[in-house]
């Protein structure tokens, strides 16, 4: 157990905050001193164009996949973050585009549709107006009703038009001399931000990656059909005692030759990392899952990662309660080998005993460690709730006392963490991750 003044996440949520302040003050300082427009309406345009900037960078780091970051807060939650960042772009942005034309409307004496021509006829305001265009397109994509309808694939390919928006918006802000080069220290400020953030995401999101699998090269050691719908792929490589992998964590997985480049998927470590091999366990949900029992022995693996809060770095207590629902029992037995003997509590929660994915495994691992395993089966819907503050408490009646990891579908994530809370199991002794990609 890892005991620890300051909580890693607390460490990177004030680090992330300050971040953004320090940041925020400067902008401020610099749109005091740097004159007011040609009205006040266009200084207000100017304002919200300064923040957007900010907004923006901060998207890029949320998403660049910093190890220190992930690690201590996980990608799911970086990832939420960076969803809602985003739609405060939108708006930001859209604010600044809607002013900067009443602005030049009322300074002309002309109509927003013949001022909006006109700005579009100037090279800087027309990468501005792409820039604001595709963010409108990404974010109305992204909202909740339409991107429950796109597929995965789709939706990621729009998404990704936002890094040419970023360069269209690099570009524009770089003409426009009244915020980038309003002064020496503007200049300097400016160039280093948006160097700093396109830097972390380059090196997180291809380099580390590209790096990792040059250096490791990995190999598919052994496929094995856990059950009819369940497969493990176990993968090797060189120096995997080198690679930064701990219980708890995934990966997102790709085998070229079995499938298409662009079809990834995030899985979790199924057993702790021993420095020799990986294993990932899945369940067939998809075409990409449905097929890794076909993956050839020998054929290589391209592997990221490896990411994800879900570990032991953040236990604050000698006890655990570790609740696993279907395939989310993975990270759960990975974690069970780091457990050292003593106090732990498995709560798995199936339809039946025949959906118990690795149940041996794991009823194997938590017997050498003289904890306590309880099967719940059953169906939701049917009246069998056992995760409901009562039962939670009725089968581990010091939950309170204990670090409490939650991994499975997110109706159970959300039915357990609602038990929690009205349980008042500390926020700091919970840890639970939806894992995603972004």
């Amino acid at each position: 157990m890892r005991q620890s003044i300051i909580p890693p996440v607390v460490a990177a949520r004030w680090a992330l905050w300050t971040f953004v302040i320090v940041n925020l003050v400067i902008v401020e300082a610099l749109f005091l001193t740097a004159g007011t427009g040609k009205n006040g309406v266009l200084t207000a345009a100017k304002f919200f164009g300064l923040h957007a900037a900010v907004v923006m960078l901060f998207q890029l780091l949320l998403v660049a996949r910093l190890p220190w970051l992930d690690r201590r807060i996980g990608m799911d939650r970086l990832t939420v973050w960076h969803r809602w960042v985003g739609f405060t772009l939108l708006w930001t942005l859209l604010t600044h585009a809607v002013l900067v034309v009443l602005g030049y409307a009322r300074l002309d004496d002309a109509s927003m549709a013949k001022t909006f021509f006109a700005l579009a006829g100037v090279p800087a305001s027309l990468l501005g107006m792409l820039a604001a265009a595709i963010v409108v397109v990404v974010g109305a994509v992204s909202a909740r009703y339409v991107r429950q309808r796109l597929r995965y694939e789709t939706w990621h390919g729009l998404h990704v038009l936002l890094y040419l928006a970023l360069g269209l918006a690099f570009v524009h802000q770089l003409q426009e001399t009244t915020t980038f080069s309003s002064s020496a220290f503007a200049k300097i400020y400016w160039w280093a931000l948006w160097l700093f953030a396109f830097g972390a995401l380059v090196t997180g999101r291809v380099v580390v990656p590209l790096w990792r699998n040059a250096y490791h090269r990995f190999r598919v050691a052994e496929v094995v059909a856990e059950s009819d719908n369940v497969v493990s792929v176990r993968v090797t490589g060189r120096h995997l005692d080198k690679l930064p992998a701990r219980a708890g964590q995934f990966c997102i997985w790709r085998f070229p030759g079995h499938s298409h480049w662009w079809l990834a998927n995030p899985f979790s470590l199924s057993a702790a990392p021993d420095g020799r091999t990986l294993r990932l366990t899945a369940k067939a949900v998809g075409s990409t899952s449905a097929g890794l029992r076909h993956v050839p022995v020998g054929s290589r693996a391209f592997v990221e990662g490896p990411y994800g809060a879900f570990t032991s770095l953040h236990r604050t207590r000698p006890g655990a309660l570790l609740i696993a629902g279907g395939v989310g029992i993975t990270p759960v037995r990975a974690l069970l080998e780091e457990e050292p003997a003593g106090d732990v509590v498995v709560l798995y929660r199936v339809r039946s005993e025949n959906d118990a994915v690795l149940v041996d495994e794991v009823r194997a691992l938590v017997a050498d460690r003289g904890g306590q395993l309880h099967l719940l089966t059953g169906r939701t819907r049917e009246g069998n709730q056992p995760f409901e503050p009562d039962s939670l408490r009725a089968l581990v009646p010091d939950l309170t006392e204990r670090d409490v990891y939650v991994c499975g579908p997110p109706a159970m994530t959300s039915a357990v963490l609602g038990a929690l809370r009205t349980l008042k199991v500390p926020q700091r002794q919970v840890h639970a991750e939806r894992f995603g990609l972004a």
